[in-house]
This record gives C-alpha cells, structure tokens and sequence, in this order.
C-alpha cells in the first residue's frame, strides 16, 4: 500500500494525508517536555516503526486516536520516559475537552437561567455574567494546574471545600486595607499622582475610588478600618476653611462656628451618602459589588463622633426616592464597643445609642466588642489595638512588629491594619465522621488526614502567590495599603505575605452532633465542643511547625449550606436532623429552627467562641419588631461577653405604596407583592427579594422559612 494515499481522521472528522513528518514533530516534543533530546538513529527508528505499522495495517483510513497508539508503540521502545511524556499530553488534551465542555455548559445556564452562588453578584448584568463564565474557567485550571488527586477527590467527594476556586492562583482574600497610609502624602493610582485630600469632600471621593480600585484586584471582603480615624483630619481641615470663609465674610465668631458646622455636617452626609451609591451600583471587574465593611465608633473627638453618628444616620434614613427609602447593604457597618467609652454615663454613649437606633432600624452596625472578654478584647486591652472583622467575620491572628508570630518582648506591638488572608479551605465534619464510622476508623484519625490536607494546600498557596508581582496590586502593594506595602512593581510579594492569615474553616458542627449522637448542640453539644478543641490542637501544632499564621475559621457558608447537604446525601443518604433538609447549619451556630431565646443562644453558642478566633459571629433573631429597649439590653448583654453581635431582623419594603414592616410577603396597605426583603445572609445582609426575585439559592431561602432564634 502506497503510505501518500492513507488518509487519517482527525477528531472533528476531517481527513489528511498520513505524512510520518508530523510524527517526527510530535515526538520532538514530547521529548522536549522529558527533558530529552532524540538522536538521528532514534528518529529514524521511530519513523521506520510508524510505517510499517500503517502498512500492516493494509487500510484507507486510520482514526486518530489509532494513530497515537501507534506512535506511543515506537516510543515505548526508543525510550518508556518520552513515551510517558506524550501519554500524558494526550490526556492533557482530553481532559481540557472535558474541562471546556464543562465551562461551556455552566455559561450557557449563566447565560439563560443565571447564578445564585453568591448572592452581592446580580447575573442579569452582562458585565457579571463575562466574570462568571471567566470564574468557572479559573475554577477549571485551578483543579487541573494547583491540586493534587488527593485534593481533588477530597472536593469531589466533599469532605474539604475550597473557597473562591475561580481567584485563589490569582491573589489574596479578605483584608484590612489601610487606607489612611496610602492618603497620607498622596499616591498613584493609574499612572496618575493624586495629591493627599485637602477637604473632607475630596477625601470622599478619594477614598471611594481607592476602595473601588483596590478591592477588585482581590476577593472576599475589604475592610475600611475606624473610618472615623481616617475622616477627622480631613473634617478638622474642612471646618476650619469653612471658619475663615464665614469669618472673612464679616460674620462674628459665633454665627461663623454655627454655619461652619451646618455645612461641614452637610458635607459629612454627602460624603456618606455617595458613598452608599457607589458601592451598591458600582460592581467592580469581578462582577460583583464589592462586599466593602467600614468599623468605627472609637474617636469621641467632635469631628470623629460627627463621622460616626453621620454615617450611622445616613444609614438609618435610607436611599431612594421620596417615601420609598430603604437602606442599602454596603458597606457593612461594624461598631467598636467600648465600655469605658460607650458604656451608661460615657463620653461616648450617645454614639451607643445612635447605634442602637441604626440597628433597629436597619439591623447594621454590627457590634464588636473591645472590653469585653475574648482574643479580640484582649488585644485592643493590652495594646489599644482594634482588630476589625475582615468583610463579615474574619479576624487575623497576631502579627508582631519586631517577633513575628511571637512578641521580641513585652514591648513589641502587634500590627493588624494592612494584613490580609490568602483564603480558606473548610472541612465537611459530619461526612468525615460518616467516613470513620464506614471505614471503621476513629473519627479523630480520620478528621487529622483532611487537616494535613489542608494544611499542604494553605503552604502551596503561601509559596504560588508569593511569586506574584507588586505590579497585581499597586496600591496595596506598592502605595502602602498592605502592612510592608511598598514595593516596586516588579518585587515580588513573598516578604509581605509572613504576615497573611490562611484559614481551617469549619461548618455543621450542629449537624455533626446529630449524627455523632441524635442531640443537636442546643441539648447536648460536647461532641462538637471536643471536636473544635482538637481542631485548635492540631491548628496550633501547624503553625509552630510551619511558621505560617493558620486560623479558625467559623464559616459562613452561603451557597455552601445546600452543597454540603448534597454532598452527604450522595455518599450516605437522608439522614434525621443531618441532611433531611436542604441545608446544614453554619459555623457552630445552634440549628435555625431551636425554640430557645436570644439569651440561651448567646450562652449556647459561647462555648465555642475562643475556639474560632480567626473568624466568627453571634446573631440572635428578635421577633418583636422595632423594640429598641431589648435589642439594647442584648446588645450591652453580648459586648459584657466579648461578642461580635449581629442584630437580625426581616426587613420589608413595599416599592410601590412604600410601606414597611417587618417580615412582611403582601403589603398589607395596597396588597401589592411587589416588595423588597432584606435578610441577615450570615454575617452579612442580602435581599431576599427584590425585582420580583432572590438572589439567594433554594437551600439559603429555605433556611430563611425555618429561622426563629437566628
């Protein structure tokens, strides 16, 4: 048989002339990759090999994959490595078929249907729907390129969940951003200088552009940090070219300072104001509206209170037009308690109790306490330290400026504005306990396999993303944003990353007590409480013997409460008050439907308070409407405690007569369904309606129905 008339069938179908060229091309290639350089005589060997095999095969036509057997047949022989080589280019290509056709069909569900995984992305926008057909592509690459088949049959299997798969290879996670050291003597952005603010108007906008610019450059949450510190220069310089405008102007004293505060509190309002309408309409190149925290309360100056009680009362009024306000989600508002500042007959209880107002009415701030008992109260004790939650509940562990992981002496400072976290990893506990019990393993064991894992996976990211440039990030990395940010655009980031927390996050420990013995951790919850105590053990082992900052992380499982539950009926069924319902409870927070009061959850779940400092929340459910008087009282209640307190309320709007109230699905002025509904998500809020629709998936809304103490 004459080899030039042998056609090959390509995979698409198509036909070409066998030409033993494009097999010499081939192989040279697959050598390459084994780091090996074929001879003359090889190649001849080989191309003689190919021939005669087609010959022998006396036909027209050989189908591809045919033909790569053949080829491999040759390699084997001339050398096993190179051969090898070009197997696994082969699945390569396979496995990127599977790979694109997998990305294909989720972007045509984004595309037509949409996507509730995160609930502060809007999938009707085409902006958003582009960065979520890229993130699954991300997500792809990140299983093929990053993790090992241990890790990859952990996720698939579900026993570990890897958070934000789609941006881990590309940077960092949820931060505390100093903002007031990027402002101080001006910076770039863009390529354009800008020249620190000289009024608090400009302040606001700056602030804001910095926020949008930097946050898109990361996922998970960007916290601004005691935004009152940052404000009350720029208010004080604001004021005092308001005094001289009004004074030159012939105006005694007096008169002055009283129209000089009127307008500087004008602008403090505008100021916040479009603040909330940039980060609710804004989304940033992820997508996404960015999930923006700010935390204040602690400055009791004049132009501090006046940042904290604006910003509080903007909020409580609402956005929107005439007789149809409602309040916005971001940013997240975070209040830092303290007793001797706050507490009854302070300086500073009227910032409390505007506070108190603002939650009442539109369930944020939230509430973190800096007296109180607890790591985080510890620290702001001993130092005059805040550590402000990273988005809604993360915490970084201690960083310290001259020991590191550990103070140089009893004068070294721990430094936490500018540090951040490289993502967290969480453990399905009640599928690990199911495993033990199949397998015939101690629960312990087993759980001790999953922390390695997790453990190998947080120092491979520590040592991929250190090799990153300063140039991905350029405020935080070279404008001073990160804690040691100030790089050149081509350093790498490896040294500010000693710093960075890496999370060992934990969820369904209420279900896990139910499966361990058929009691949920309202009735009995020592199995769950050994279990994090072994946790924190191990964590701790981990972090001596690694030198990275490992924290545990109560997690705030979103569209990771109806997976898990899928995950666990798939490998061992339906299982009574542990996979029954279409959701599993989040961190080690008491299951949603418990009949117990706001009090017994509050010392229910401080059990396991200091065994989640790197991140966590507290939040009860008041179903007594806009009673300030109780919501007061547990306020104080939790801050005594050292709770991080989330208020939680159902809020209802009706968009057409403007009617609200709580908890409400017909408004019962005009019985119009047209409503928008915000709902505590976790440790952050979401609507639950809003357009007519959620943004919420099925396993969240379905949580939701069921809630009378969270």
């Amino acid at each position: 048989m004459e080899l030039n008339k042998v056609k090959v069938i390509k995979k698409d179908g198509t036909e070409e002339e066998f030409n033993v060229h494009k097999v010499v091309v081939a192989v040279n290639k697959s050598a390459y990759r084994a780091l090996i350089k074929f001879s003359e005589k090889d190649i001849e060997f080989i191309c003689r090999f190919v021939e005669e095999k087609v010959e022998e095969m006396g036909v027209d036509a050989i189908p591809i994959a045919e033909m790569h057997n053949v080829v491999e047949g040759a390699l084997e022989k001339v050398n096993p490595a190179v051969a090898k080589s070009y197997r696994d280019y082969r699945n390569y290509k396979q496995d990127f078929v599977h790979m694109l056709d997998e990305v294909y069909r989720k972007s045509q569900s984004i595309m037509y249907i949409g996507d509730k995984e995160n609930s502060n992305t809007d999938s009707a926008l085409v902006s958003t729907k582009r960065s979520l057909i890229f993130n699954e592509l991300n997500k792809e690459l990140y299983k093929k390129f990053f993790l090992t088949v241990e890790e990859l049959q952990a996720i698939r299997e579900g026993y570990i969940y890897i958070h934000d798969m789609s941006a881990r290879r590309d940077t960092m996670n949820c931060c505390l951003f100093d903002v007031k050291n990027v402002l101080t003597g001006g910076f770039e952005m863009g390529n354009l200088w800008y020249n620190e603010p000289k009024t608090l108007d400009t302040a606001f906008d700056v602030i804001g552009d910095i926020v949008l610019s930097a946050a898109s450059q990361q996922y998970g949450g960007f916290t601004v940090p005691s935004v009152d510190e940052i404000l009350e220069p720029y208010a004080e310089r604001s004021h005092k070219k308001l005094l001289e405008k009004y004074t030159g102007l012939g105006l005694s004293q007096e008169a002055a300072e009283k129209i000089a505060w009127a307008d500087l509190t004008k602008e403090m309002e505008q100021g916040f104001q479009g603040w909330e309408y940039k980060f609710n309409s804004v989304s940033s190149s992820r997508g996404d509206y960015p999930f923006i925290t700010v935390t204040s309360g602690t400055n009791i100056s004049k132009y501090g209170k006046l940042v904290t009680k604006t910003m509080l009362d903007v909020r409580k009024k609402g956005q929107g037009k005439e007789g149809h306000k409602k309040p916005v989600l971001f940013p997240k508002l975070v209040f830092l308690y303290d007793e001797n500042l706050h507490g009854p007959g302070k300086p500073g209880e009227d910032l409390f109790e505007a506070g108190i107002d603002c939650s009442a009415k539109t369930m944020y701030p939230d509430w973190l306490s800096l007296t109180g008992k607890g790591y985080v109260a510890s620290m702001y004790k001993r130092y005059g330290k805040v550590i402000s939650p990273m988005g809604c509940r993360a915490f970084l562990s201690p960083w310290y400026e001259r020991g590191g992981m550990n103070p140089a002496d009893e004068n070294d400072m721990p430094v936490f504005v500018g540090r951040f976290n490289i993502g967290a990893v969480s453990l399905h506990l009640p599928m690990i306990l199911a495993k033990s019990r199949q397998e015939n393993k101690d629960f312990f064991e087993v759980l001790d396999y999953y922390l390695n894992l997790i453990r190998k996976l947080h120092i491979r990211t520590y040592e991929y993303l250190g090799e990153m440039r300063a140039s991905t990030n350029p405020l935080a990395y070279c404008e001073g944003g990160f804690y040691g940010g100030n790089l050149n655009l081509h350093d790498k980031i490896k040294p500010l990353l000693k710093s960075a927390t890496a999370s060992f996050g934990i969820t369904a420990l209420n279900e896990l007590q139910q499966l361990y013995n058929k009691k949920s951790i309202a009735e009995d919850g020592e199995f769950a409480l050994k279990t994090l105590e072994f946790i924190n053990k191990r964590v701790t082992e981990f972090k001596q013997e690694d030198g990275y900052l490992y924290a545990i992380y109560g997690t705030p499982a979103e569209n990771l409460c109806g997976v898990q539950v899928q995950q666990f009926r798939k490998k061992y069924g339906i299982v009574e008050n542990v996979s029954d319902r279409e959701y599993v409870s989040n961190s080690f927070h008491c299951h949603v439907s418990e009949e117990i009061t706001p009090i017994m959850k509050q010392d229910l779940e401080n059990r396991f308070w200091d065994l989640s400092n790197g991140g966590k929340i507290q939040y009860v459910k008041y179903p007594i409407g806009y009673n300030k008087e109780a919501i007061k009282t547990l306020v104080r209640r939790a801050m005594d405690m050292g709770f991080y307190e989330g208020v939680n309320l159902s809020l209802a709007y009706c968009d057409d007569c403007g009617h609200e109230e709580l908890s409400m699905d017909v408004c019962p002025v005009c019985g119009s369904k047209n409503l928008t509904k915000i709902e505590r998500m976790n440790g952050y809020l979401s609507y639950s309606r809003v357009k007519g629709d959620t943004r919420l998936n099925d396993a969240k809304m379905a949580e939701i129905a069921e809630r009378k103490s969270m």
